[in-house]
């Protein structure tokens, strides 16, 4: 083999297993170049209210990582930013980086003028569209970088200038244009994590049509303090707390029309949102519909608590259609008990689909030659010599297991070019 041309890191994608391979990386010495298609750092975990196994918010790890991030001169990150183009080889890989515009430079003090400034708004990406945020906001509370970023819609509008002028830093820059960076790396870390499985494509249960059928990740926004509902669990349809909630397990899971696989942290997703339900309204009554229930080593003691509570049912069955009370906006579940063969009808104030984790890859797929698994996956660590695959890129992982999948790739591209 070449020797390596340059000692520095590529790490793809800046979620929890990006994270964690970038500051890794970092401090164990090496130039790292982290490159993230949001706006912010983060990627999914900073969606969620709690997190296995601790059960702390997200910002108790993020905030962390983030002041690694700044007190480590290793690191340089990008965000808004793909790879377009990788070439080359292990040691001496070339990779185009593209970059859209955020039209707000680092003289952002986060003052919020241009909010304030701002009539248009947009539905928030962050809430999965479940409210809107004005067209020049902030990605949530403690994003990192913590700058703002204008809408294109907002910069192709009317009010683009007032905006601007409202800004006392001159942090706006409307004339911001996509630009490319292309960087020279001797390994890369593969870490684009995963989306959830498209649920109005399960045209059965009802998602897109009825307004009080969502999915686990919209649930996670509902209990978060900085959520749509300022972490109030209500009703989308009337704004009114569920009395009566049902948790659908394996939502297009485990289904060969859908997604084949068990994402394997679905079913203790819904029973640690059993809980924020009880939390709030201790006389609520939850349903668990599942075909069985996967909550493997020490995290099977959630599964024992949740058993113990009266309130929560666990419904060994398959719920084959949705529909609407039209009267109330309740929601009629028709499920077959498994263990019986009978057919049931639920009434239910709230359905939540457990839907499952969906690879990035499966949709946008490494810009070089690596093979993949029949789901999406890239189906090794190693994914070609000087390229590794870290977290949901490979494998469906919760937190936990993304950390620590996240370093392994780390010490992987080390390796690579160590002595060379």
């Amino acid at each position: 083999m070449a020797n390596a041309v340059t000692q520095s890191i590529l790490v793809v994608g800046g979620g929890m297993s990006g994270l964690s391979a970038a500051i890794e990386a970092a401090e164990a010495g090496r130039e790292v170049y982290l490159v993230e298609k949001n706006s912010y750092l983060g990627g999914r975990v900073a969606q969620l209210h709690q997190y296995f196994p601790k059960m702390c918010p997200p910002y108790c790890g993020l905030e962390i990582n983030f002041r690694r991030i700044k007190n480590n001169p290793q690191i340089r990150f990008y965000t808004l930013a793909e790879v377009e183009s990788i070439s080359g080889e292990e040691g001496n890989w070339d990779v185009s980086v593209k970059i859209q515009p955020r039209y707000v430079n680092e003289r952002c003090t986060v003052c919020n003028k241009c909010a304030e400034a701002c009539t248009l708004e947009i539905d928030n990406p962050f809430n999965y569209n479940m409210n809107k945020t004005k067209a020049a906001y902030l990605p949530h509370d403690m994003a990192f970088p913590m700058r703002y970023v204008l809408d294109p819609s907002l910069v192709q509008s009317g009010e683009a200038q007032k905006v601007k002028e409202s800004c006392p830093y001159d942090a706006i820059d409307l004339d911001m244009q996509p630009q490319t960076v292309d960087l020279k790396v001797g390994s890369i870390v593969w870490a684009t994590g995963w989306k959830p499985y498209d649920a109005n494509k399960l045209d059965n249960l009802g998602f897109g049509k009825y307004q009080n059928v969502i999915t686990n990740v919209m649930m996670e926004r509902l209990a978060a303090y900085n959520g749509p509902t300022q972490g109030q669990i209500l009703r989308p349809s009337d704004g009114k707390p569920p009395q009566n909630i049902a948790f659908v397990q394996c939502a297009g899971s485990r289904d060969e029309n859908h997604l084949p696989f068990c994402s394997g942290i679905c079913c203790l997703a819904s029973m640690k949102q059993a809980n924020y339900v009880r939390e709030q309204y201790p006389d609520a009554k939850v349903h668990i519909f599942f075909i069985d229930i996967r909550a493997t080593d020490r995290l099977e003691d959630v599964y024992r608590k949740a058993k113990k509570d009266e309130n929560i049912k666990f419904f060994k069955g398959k719920v084959a259609k949705i529909q609407e009370d039209s009267a109330n906006k309740n929601l009629i579940l028709r499920v077959e008990d498994t263990t019986t063969g009978s057919l049931h009808e639920v009434n239910m104030d709230l359905v939540v689909l457990a839907t499952g984790m969906q690879p990035n890859t499966s949709e946008v797929q490494v810009p070089t030659a690596v093979s993949y698994d029949e789901y999406g996956f890239v189906s090794s660590v190693d994914a070609r010599p000087g390229l590794y695959a870290a977290g949901c890129t490979r494998t469906p992982v919760g937190v936990y297991e993304s950390v620590a999948d996240g370093t392994a790739a780390a010490l992987k591209a080390i390796q690579s070019i160590a002595g060379r």
